[in-house]
């Protein structure tokens, strides 16, 4: 966690694990509750927040929100309170994504209201944590590819947003031009706080009536996603253009759920239960806990309760990359997104005395600076630069931290014993991932590994000679656009392959989330000049997932009755595996990226409007998906209903789960799997199968050609996949089907470690 502290605003905020010092309950055979104590060293007079899960009787009408209030604190009345005291009070009610509350209970006060009729589940609570300019070009979004035009910039539809609030007279979200909120919106602004066409509601649901994002978090988000047009936009003098979000058409409402310290789950739902009853078309959630069993996942079961009222969830796939197996939100019904590069460079060129420049780049540039060269010291007994013991005024310093981001300490050091400038060495595990922030005036370039290690054998090998010291300099080019290659992989987006669910790829989608330039909620000074900025950058796959969130808001737009599944799959289906080069997209690493990496590959607006196939599924796929991999109970938790079973619902391995990307166990034995495409193009369209594997996967489709004679068609076809050779433990390659309009493509994984569950 160390390492990534300053990757995103709020990422230095620890989780709190309360699962080894509280029950877990759950639902015997005879519907009453069980009660394991998994230590014992917690006070049973000490409150803690649940989250409780009901099953509501058959007499509670579904939209008779006082009347289920009524119900969830029947359950907190006097007997449920132990020694006397007053009852517990009800925090949140929910009613929306799922039937519940939420309440502060001792274990003995847990352990009454386990025992009431209704009672399904209870979850202590945790506390997760908070996981452009440019960009809708590099997207394809702009006016002359059409798809902003085609979908009115995603007039209509409103993006529910759960973050840290935002300041609500920012220019991104003025509404000059907005037409009125569609009339079934229900939301609202909560004073003191005024609502306009763009900003239709603002609502905090962490107790009080502060909105106001005192981070930055939630005001770069929902610029990002959906910020109106704003000319003439920088940060720092940098990145200047007209700034918007990738929806920027689209309405917007803010959920305050969280703070500097991250967000209670109880608020998380709490915010999801708003929005669905406000009436948002696409939610987005730039937060994340690890990774556990799908119900065991408060935001995994809130998640399905979105979906179930036919609004996408779009969330973050966590930070800690790039180690394996280290994702968040890990639902199949949840859009995860992955974190990548843009085509943007703020270039600051090192130049050492003997002619080598190594690019690199810096928010902090002084033009002035590169007049002359400055002596280049290294301080090889200390990599954090926070102790001199010789002169340093007027050198330029360089710095082999062994951090992603320079630490304040060293930069501090360096400007308090006069270095003129400082050269930051990037963390090896980082390899091309460069992530910049605004320091102090000191000019800076952070460079790559490879390249530190090459300027740091020019200093180590000492002057050629008394009359050519080691001399360096800081090229300061401001901003480049067009760099190539990119996208490429950040290296703190978190990887697959999917803990939760292994047969089911995880992230599904890459999206721009490095050097992101948006929407801040307070001027941003620069030291020692007058000018100040109200956009700052900032890096994550928080930054990621509102690219992707706005550009599901397009495609709702433009298929107003499309399941959240459809919209998912065109994401999915029309993304692009290649860099702006036409290359395979690449890694940290500048090696090739894995399909655990980017999913089914890098966003692509232009296209996904109009995907020619999808792969659909509903709540009743889902519940049958949820049978197979946990089982009855974990299916009657996830859903909120007690009446389904199992055997009413069916069981799909995870497999034949009808999804975009096709992962199936690596064997010699054949593998077949199912999928079930629906033509969303053209009435009358021909699609032919063509594949892209190694040569020692052996993959059959069947059949070869799928034909349609009507628009909303459905086809079915079978893959059967096995293993004709030692190639390794793992293959990649994808199925592509070709029509004369358009090409749907879908990532095939063959996994040695993969089990058919």
């Amino acid at each position: 966690m160390a390492r990534l502290s300053r990757v995103l605003p709020l990422v230095a905020c620890l989780l709190v694990f309360v699962f080894s010092v509280t029950p877990t309950l759950s639902i015997l055979t005879d519907g009453r509750a069980k009660i394991t104590q998994q230590s014992t060293s917690l006070n049973d007079g000490v409150d803690r927040t649940y989250v409780v899960l009901l099953e509501p009787p058959a007499h509670l009408h579904a939209h008779d929100e006082a009347a289920h209030r009524r119900w969830h604190e029947s359950f907190l009345r006097p007997g449920s309170r132990v020694g006397g005291r007053d009852p517990p009070t009800i925090r949140h009610s929910y009613t929306g994504v799922f039937s519940g509350f939420a309440a502060k209970l001792t274990q003995e006060e847990l352990a009454a209201v386990s025992r009431k009729r209704g009672f399904v589940r209870a979850f202590p609570e945790r506390r997760v944590p908070l996981m452009t300019t440019r960009t809708p070009g590099f997207l394809g979004l702009d006016a002359k590819q059409g798809v902003w035009n085609a979908t009115n910039y995603g007039e209509g539809v409103v993006i529910g947003i759960l973050d840290t609030g935002l300041t609500a007279l920012h220019p991104s979200f003025g509404d000059e031009g907005m037409s009125p909120p569609p009339a079934k919106w229900k939301g609202f602004c909560q004073l003191p706080a005024k609502c306009n066409n763009k900003l239709v509601g603002l609502v905090s649901l962490m107790g009080g009536n502060d909105t106001t994002d005192n981070v930055g978090h939630g005001t770069h988000t929902a610029g990002t996603a959906t910020g109106h047009f704003v000319d003439d936009v920088s940060a720092f003098g940098l990145g200047r253009g007209t700034a918007a979000g990738t929806a920027p058409g689209a309405h917007l409402a803010m959920y305050k759920v969280c703070d500097g310290e991250g967000c209670f789950e109880s608020d998380i739902l709490a915010g999801m239960d708003t929005a669905v009853k406000d009436g948002v078309d696409v939610l987005s959630l730039s937060l994340g806990g690890p990774s556990m069993p799908l119900d065991k996942d408060l935001i995994a079961i809130g998640a399905f309760g979105v979906m179930s009222k036919g609004i996408l969830v779009v969330c973050a796939g966590g930070n800690s990359g790039p180690t394996p197996s280290t994702l968040s939100n890990e639902a199949p019904w949840i859009l995860t997104v992955a974190a990548g590069s843009v085509d943007r460079s703020y270039r600051a060129t090192v130049r050492l005395g003997d002619g080598e420049a190594f690019d690199g780049e810096s928010l902090t540039q002084d033009k002035r600076f590169s007049a002359k060269e400055y002596p280049l010291y290294y301080p090889r007994d200390s990599n954090y630069c926070d102790v001199f013991d010789v002169n340093i005024t007027g050198k330029v310093v360089l710095c082999d931290t062994e951090t992603p981001l320079p630490p304040l300490s060293s930069i501090e050091a360096v400007q308090a014993a006069g270095g003129a400038g400082v050269v930051f060495v990037n963390e090896a595990d980082f390899g091309y991932t460069i992530v910049v922030e605004k320091y102090f005036n000191l000019p800076m370039s952070q460079v790559t590994a490879t390249d530190g290690a090459k300027i740091m054998g020019y200093a180590r090998a000492g002057p050629p000679s008394a009359a050519a010291p080691l001399n360096a300099t800081i090229l300061f080019n401001s901003t480049m656009v067009h760099v190539k290659p990119a996208p490429i992989v950040a290296a703190f987006s978190s990887r697959g392959p999917n803990v939760a669910s292994p047969g089911v790829l995880k992230p599904d989608i890459m999206a721009p989330g490095l050097n992101i330039l948006a929407a801040w909620p307070t001027m941003v000074p620069v030291d020692g000049d007058t000018e100040s900025y109200n956009y700052n950058v900032a890096s994550g796959t928080s930054m990621a997932t509102p690219h992707v969130t706005g550009i599901a808001a397009l495609v709702k737009k433009a298929h107003p009755d499309w399941s959240p599944s459809a919209v998912k799959s065109a994401i999915m289906t029309t993304s692009s595996a290649v860099d702006n080069a036409g290359h395979p997209i690449m890694d940290e690493e500048h090696r090739k990226a894995s399909s655990y990496s980017i999913g089914a590959g890098h966003v692509d607006g232009a296209k996904a409007v109009d995907p020619g196939l999808v792969y659909d599924l509903g709540v009743g796929e889902y519940s049958a998906y949820i049978c197979a991999l946990l089982g009855e109970a974990a299916m009657k938790t996830i859903t909120g209903n007690g009446n389904l079973t199992c055997a009413t619902v069916g069981s799909i391995p995870e497999a034949q789960l009808n999804y975009p990307a096709i992962v199936v166990p690596l064997s010699d034995k054949k593998f077949k799997v199912k999928r079930t495409v629906t033509n969303v193009g053209p009435a009358r369209s021909r699609y032919t199968a063509h594949v892209h594997v190694p040569k020692w996967l052996k993959v059959k489709v069947e059949p070869e050609e799928l034909e349609f004679e009507a628009a909303m068609e459905k086809k079915t076809f079978t893959v059967t996949i096995s293993r004709e050779g030692d190639g390794g433990q793992l293959a990649e390659g994808s199925l592509h089907w070709k029509s004369e309009d358009h090409l749907v493509r879908s990532p095939i994984i063959a996994d040695a470690r993969v089990v058919q569950r």
